[in-house]
């Protein structure tokens, strides 16, 4: 496995182990894209020049899902990794409910 891989898994373990966004919490409180839409903030963050993320920090964009103080975008790096953990946990959300309509 690639490092980036290793990097976006440990950051998803980091989001369920120390911030308690666990697959329950997920499943019950991000139903309405707000996992993918938070992943792609962090993308677009990670895109962006120097230039404008100085002049927006502290700022979350339009479109994050949630409250300004879980906005907290690092280097572009980082910001990438966290898009990616954040991806993951929207696919793996979709998984359960695909499961569960399997076993219905």
């Amino acid at each position: 496995m690639s490092k980036a891989l290793e990097d976006i898994a440990a950051e998803r373990q980091r989001q369920i182990s120390f911030e308690g966004w666990s697959p329950d919490h997920d499943d019950a409180e991000h139903s309405r894209g707000q996992l993918a839409k938070a992943a792609s903030c962090y993308a677009y963050e990670a895109g962006r020049t120097d230039h404008q993320r100085e002049t927006s920090r502290g700022h979350a964009p339009l479109s994050w899902p949630w409250a300004d103080k879980w906005w907290k975008p690092s280097d572009r790096r980082r910001d990438l990794v966290k898009a990616g953990a954040l991806i993951v946990a929207e696919i793996e959300r979709l998984d359960r409910i695909a499961a569960r309509s399997l076993s219905a």
